[in-house]
């Protein structure tokens, strides 16, 4: 792999901006302030890398759309993995006290508020989803199809589904191809729903979203490859989460079956064919070449 020559910051920034002013200004439109509005914005802006808005919205201008074509979708794709995560959090699932540094939401506010505010993320993410006004039989259709991936990707036949067979799995050693299909669910569906989403309002033939999936599917299993690394070796001051929590839970993960060495090369490898998938697109598709190689660079 030759690494490209892009600078990633000078893009992320100002995306990530983007979307964080999007997702204040939904937030002000709902309800007047409450417990539960407070318990949303806690976790909906507590600092993440938005890494699944972005790729929204990189997908989009890869195959010639724009970033104000896609926002609100971004925004709702944020909304979903915030929901996930503060749930995720929770005493009966990971029990973790802390998140990007700071308490879950169930230690900052109190375990009833934070499941009825991951309720509500996920409420208002749809809610979002539906409200975009288009006169355009085409275009309302592309919308259907937006609101169904992301529907799928966060259920019981996706991140829903993956996060019960990694509670259930605490304990068992799982083989390699039974642990890519259960990160395939937690981790990859959403990110596939991302990309799926930004490239089909951004005006992808079937050939592009074919490709663009192909490079979804290998960034997302490689985003879980790395995490299990750092779970190992990163450094929680970094990471903002605690480290070793595979271990103390007897989670089957890529270093455990595989070895460190070996889960490294095997991320890179990933990243390679998603690259590979992107071989026929422009400049314009540099964004997400450089999110492939940031993936495997990444310290948290």
């Amino acid at each position: 792999m030759t690494k490209l020559n892009f600078d990633l910051d000078s893009y992320l920034v100002p995306k990530r901006n983007q979307v964080d002013a999007a997702l204040q200004e939904l937030l002000k439109s709902t309800q007047n302030p409450s417990r539960i509005r407070d318990a949303m914005t806690y976790s909906l802006m507590a600092g993440g890398k938005r890494i699944r808005p972005v790729l929204c919205i990189a997908a989009a201008e890869a195959v010639g759309g724009h970033a104000e074509d896609v926002i609100k979708t971004a925004c709702a794709l944020e909304m979903v993995h915030t929901y996930s995560l503060i749930h995720d959090d929770l005493p009966a699932m990971d029990n973790d006290d802390l998140r990007r540094g700071k308490p879950t939401c169930h230690i900052a506010f109190d375990e009833a508020t934070a499941i009825l505010a991951g309720d509500a993320l996920l409420t208002l993410a749809f809610q979002v989803l539906s409200s975009i006004d288009s006169d355009l039989q085409d275009h309302a259709s592309k919308w259907l199809c937006v609101i169904h991936s992301i529907s799928l990707a966060a259920g019981y036949q996706g991140m829903i589904g993956g996060q019960m067979e990694d509670m259930a799995s605490e304990g068992i050693l799982l083989t390699l191809d039974n642990l890519k299909e259960m990160h395939a669910l937690k981790t990859g569906a959403l990110i596939n729903a991302s990309v799926y989403s930004g490239a089909m309002l951004g005006g992808a033939n079937s050939k592009q979203i074919k490709c663009l999936e192909q490079y979804a599917k290998n960034i997302g299993l490689a985003f879980q490859v790395v995490d299990d690394i750092l779970n190992v070796e990163g450094d929680p001051e970094v990471m903002g989460k605690a480290a070793g929590t595979d271990k103390i839970r007897r989670k089957s993960t890529y270093p455990s079956l595989m070895g460190m060495k070996q889960s490294k090369e095997f991320a890179k490898q990933l990243v390679n064919t998603a690259l590979q998938a992107l071989d026929n697109f422009d400049k314009r598709s540099d964004p997400l070449r450089a999110i492939a190689w940031y993936i495997i660079e990444r310290n948290r």
